[in-house]
């Protein structure tokens, strides 16, 4: 099958671009999301293809007055990987590694228009390749890249100017990771008892910090790294680590939410610490991330829908509430410098036992 995609010169293979491999999960995704400098804004934007599944799906979230409003949309792919709009949201790639547009066009209620510009050349994690047995269950790369965004947002006919001095973080993964509907067979044996995840990339005023880590129930990583990363920085820029620990945390009660953490970041010059005080909660469900609108999921030739969560009324210990980001203030204290405040996210997703927090 050949679609417009094959008129550039981006082949990975010797079929057309409409064919990713052969695996149903393959994914293609792009990740935004921004805050204002007083914390009283926050957004997010999701936008997946999924080749194998005929579908792509888009999501845009913005939180207001304590009320997380999200525009979620899904439609058939028609295999053209390279429309990328779903609905009322769409993307627009100004320049490739450097600047990128967000628009919604009044769905339900919800518009906008954000312009992404990054801050140093993306960053490239190390890759995330994780079996159950025999079978990959995920296996992908991701770049990461702190930005600066400028915009306007608007919910029910309210336009709020995004103010001077907002950032965010984007992201852009693809490879094979659970997508759509979840697969009946299970797999044999069954290896993998739990999944902890911790993200938090962080914007200081003349310097990015990012730290992941993915690690098995008894607490040893199988994929972290952290990187400080000067602005301007080019591609391999910046200082970069494997031996960076989170330590600190406390779970808020009732929930496997931190409610504070501090980044150990080991150097020649002696230790680098960011503390963390988180103090927005963004639940990913918002996003596409679980639930009804999980990422990949058949709605139909094209559906829009919006959601309305109260935060204040939700229940942060239910398991749809399990993924979220929650906005930091963050410290960083470097070896022969002033500390530097900012602001960041600290992503959270564990799900099963994870000795370390006590959780069984």
């Amino acid at each position: 099958m050949l679609t417009k995609a094959d008129d550039f010169p981006i082949h990975q293979t010797p079929e057309p671009v409409a064919h990713a491999g052969t695996d149903r999960n393959f994914y293609d995704r792009y990740f935004f999301n921004g805050y204002s400098p007083d914390g009283a804004t926050y957004f997010a934007v999701a936008f997946g293809v999924y080749p194998h599944l005929n579908i792509a799906d888009a999501h845009f979230s913005v939180i207001r007055d304590g009320v997380q409003h999200c525009l979620h949309a899904s439609k058939v792919l028609h295999s053209e990987r390279l429309d990328l709009s779903v609905g009322p949201i769409s993307i627009t790639v100004v320049e490739p590694l450097q600047t990128l547009k967000v628009t919604v066009k009044d769905g339900e209620g919800l518009a906008a228009e954000i312009t992404f510009t990054g801050r140093a050349f993306p960053i490239e994690e190390p890759r995330f390749t994780r079996r159950i047995g025999p079978r990959a269950f995920m296996d992908y790369t991701r770049l990461t890249q702190n930005v600066r965004c400028t915009g306007w947002i608007e919910i029910d006919g309210v336009r709020q100017d995004l103010p001077a001095g907002t950032v965010g973080s984007r992201d852009r993964s693809w490879g094979i990771r659970p997508v759509g509907a979840p697969d009946p067979q299970p797999p044999v044996p069954m290896t993998m008892s739990g999944f902890f995840w911790q993200w938090t990339p962080l914007n200081f005023t003349d310097r990015s910090v990012f730290f992941h880590v993915n690690a098995d129930p008894d607490g040893s990583a199988w994929n972290t790294r952290a990187v400080i990363l000067p602005d301007g920085a080019p591609q391999g820029g910046g200082f970069h680590t494997s031996a960076a620990r989170m330590t600190g945390v406390e779970l808020v009660p009732g929930t496997r939410h931190a409610q504070g953490g501090v980044l150990e970041i080991p150097s020649e010059t002696g230790s680098i610490r960011v503390n963390f005080e988180p103090f927005l909660t963004f639940l990913m469900r918002g996003i596409g991330y679980s639930g009804a609108w999980r990422h990949g999921a058949y709605k139909g030739e094209l559906v829009v829908e919006r959601e309305d969560i109260d935060l204040a009324s939700a229940d942060m210990g239910a398991p749809e509430h399990v993924h979220i980001q929650a906005l930091s203030r963050v410290t960083l204290t470097t070896p022969g410098e002033a500390p530097q405040t900012g602001l960041g996210v600290f992503e959270q997703l564990i799900a099963g036992p994870y000795k370390p927090y006590g959780l069984g």
